[in-house]
């Protein structure tokens, strides 16, 4: 891991054979995941992967993704 700033760092993480990464400590603990928090996968072909807090992508979209889609 290379600690960038007090709110910045970035690590390499290796894809398993289910396809599957475990999220880095570091993260988990600065976006506060937990065991059994749901995380939004989006992806971008030009820009790459970003994962996000459900709930905190909800906020963010203010209503215009209903969760029940």
């Amino acid at each position: 891991m290379k600690q960038i700033a007090d709110d910045k760092f970035i690590v390499s993480v290796k894809v398993g054979p289910k396809g599957q990464i475990t999220v880095p400590i570091q993260a988990r603990k600065m976006f506060d995941i937990k065991e059994g928090d749901t995380l939004m996968v989006m992806g971008d072909a030009s820009r790459g992967i970003a994962l996000v807090k459900s709930d905190e992508f909800y906020k963010l979209m203010g209503g215009v993704f209903d969760e029940r889609h």
